[in-house]
């Protein structure tokens, strides 16, 4: 038996906080979701992550080609790839609302986790044989495949299929989201989204990798193009990732201890709530949304601008020796542009990976420790104590996040005046560690957060439990308390206080955060075109590079908000019972 831990808030001056928390904690003996959990537990619970990126990449990186392919002109593709932006600001929040509110005894999450991920699959091959499908369809009623009928009806149901899919991806981004911060305590936090993080890097650089290589040459069986293997790949990379994430992890069952569903809300009743948990949310998660509000701005032009820009450089010189280039010459230099490109993608993921994995053993926990039982080994005491020592004191989660950001800003301010490939792919690869705390730093914040105020919640309603139950003195003995006794002092405790918004909400309310500025970034970027932009095979086009520049500075207004976020600042007890 050894000491783990249940974390309470390093902040300054709160041990009066800190102690009334360790008595609330020691009166209700342990917390099972909240004891310390194993690799191997934060690897499964992250798993499904590492699957739905493959299918995202796989959608960014080829979608626009395949619907290029189908006669959708160039005009239309920005209305498409809108999709992502709209459905993750409606549909994330929505399925956090619902899934918060499920009560079905086998899980909150998984519900929505297994159905958008067969809705994600479906989606992916329905894609890639749209014209296919269609056209087989169509045949049945003796349209011919090839009239210009046809081939509009392939298009709206390819762009009708990105749309679905999009909303099925965000589905399961959500419920996997808010299980990990179901699932991993408290202090646990840090390290499930760092794992989420580099599952995330490992999914680009499969993605990247799959996309570079000859696929119709190896896999043939799969299917007889490109984007057609993709999808396969990426459909059957998700499905195996969740099944084994669904069948591993155990969620708590809604019924025992969780307060009465609320009725799930209409359309205009759902924005009405949406608005008004903005107006409640924690303040640590709110300066996080603040944060990534500015952030994605900046980050925008960087994930789908980036190939364009080292290929705008790379076409420069050739331009220049030879103006009068064909048609013929000019997709083909531009086609080889287009791969140096996908090479700094692939530089700046590697980056990415590697900071996700080394670089949180340097950064101090934001939290120290309660002791409590739980289980162990001597040699796993020895090895963590290992760890510590590489601490850097102080360099905590917000620190290692602010200064990512100063780079990244910094970054962005050069690319205007960077005139090489390898120059400009080194700023798009340092701009890796940026990312790689992006997808690490404000899930972590905020699911911490969360996390430590339900634990202190559960606390709440399992001494309330007491009262309506026989007395007890254990955890194990509150345990055998019945649902009815739960529910009922749960019914108690939430009377005269505001409403606790559950974790579904306060993430789906944080990918709004993230999915708004996307389209203030679209918008500003087509202005930006508009003005500066050049016409296709003309020397001096320098308009990304603006657009870079004008995100870095988005993203430096962005490290004002970040050094408000207060370091392991916590939930009281007085929250928990006020709201």
């Amino acid at each position: 038996m050894t000491s783990s831990s249940i974390q309470a808030p390093l902040t300054p001056g709160a041990s009066e906080d800190s102690s009334e928390r360790r008595a609330l904690l020691k009166n209700n003996d342990v917390d099972k979701w909240q004891t310390s959990k194993s690799s191997w537990h934060l690897l499964m619970l992250a798993l499904g992550i590492g699957g739905l990126q493959i299918a995202w990449s796989v959608e960014l990186s080829n979608g626009s080609p395949y619907l290029l392919s189908l006669g959708l002109s160039k005009s239309l593709m920005a209305l498409v790839w809108m999709a992502g932006p709209l459905t993750g600001t409606l549909v994330v929040p929505y399925v956090g609302i619902v899934s918060d509110n499920c009560r079905i005894a086998w899980g909150r999450r998984r519900p929505f986790l297994i159905g958008g991920t067969v809705a994600t699959i479906l989606g992916l091959l329905f894609l890639a044989w749209t014209k296919e499908i269609v056209g087989g369809v169509l045949g049945l009623f003796g349209v011919d495949a090839s009239c210009r009928g046809c081939s509009i009806a392939v298009i709206v149901a390819a762009v009708i299929t990105i749309y679905v899919l999009d909303v099925a991806i965000n589905t399961v981004q959500a419920a996997v989201r808010a299980l990990m911060v179901d699932c991993a305590p408290s202090h646990q936090q840090e390290q499930v989204n760092a794992m989420a993080s580099r599952l995330t890097g490992v999914g680009n650089i499969i993605g990247f990798l799959a996309g570079y290589s000859d696929l119709p040459r190896h896999l043939w069986f799969l299917g007889n193009s490109q984007f057609k293997i993709l999808c396969a790949i990426a459909a059957v990379a998700l499905g195996l990732s969740v099944a084994i994430s669904a069948s591993v992890i155990t969620e708590r069952n809604p019924r025992d201890a969780a307060s009465p569903p609320r009725k799930t809300p209409h359309i205009f009743s759902f924005f009405f709530n949406i608005f008004k948990s903005m107006r409640r949310l924690p303040p640590r998660t709110k300066r996080v949304c603040q944060v990534q509000f500015c952030a994605w701005v900046g980050f925008f032009p960087l994930l789908f601008y980036t190939s364009s820009y080292i290929g705008e450089i790379y076409v420069q010189p050739y331009l220049e020796a030879n103006p009068n280039m064909t048609r013929q010459q000019l997709d083909k230099l531009y086609e080889q542009a287009t791969r140096i490109g996908t090479f700094a993608l692939l530089a700046n993921a590697i980056v990415s990976l590697t900071t996700n994995v080394f670089l949180p053993v340097f950064i101090a926990p934001s939290f120290d420790k309660v002791a409590c039982v739980d289980q162990g080994d001597s040699s796993g005491a020895k090895q963590t104590s290992a760890l510590e020592k590489l601490r850097i004191p102080g360099f905590t989660i917000r620190r290692a996040w602010y200064l990512s950001l100063l780079l990244f800003a910094a970054v962005m301010f050069c690319t205007p005046f960077v005139r090489s490939v390898r120059a400009a792919t080194v700023l798009i690869a340092l701009a890796g560690v940026t990312w790689a705390m992006a997808l690490w730093a404000p899930w972590a914040i905020i699911s911490a957060e969360i996390s430590q105020r339900d634990a202190l919640d559960r606390a709440s309603r399992l001494r309330a439990a007491r009262g309506h139950g026989r007395q007890g003195s254990s955890l194990a003995e509150t345990a055998l308390l019945d649902s009815g006794d739960m529910q009922s002092a749960a019914r108690d405790s939430d009377q005269g206080r505001e409403q606790v918004d559950e974790a579904g909400v306060i993430l789906g309310i944080h990918n709004m955060a993230i999915a708004l500025p996307q389209i203030v970034a679209t918008v500003g970027s087509s202005l930006v075109f508009k003005i500066w932009q050049k016409p296709r095979g003309t020397p001096g086009d320098n308009s990304i590079g603006i657009v870079m520049a004008l995100g870095g500075a988005c993203v430096l207004a962005s490290c004002v908000f970040a050094t408000r976020i207060d370091d392991g600042a916590g939930i009281d007890v007085e929250d928990v019972e006020q709201g």
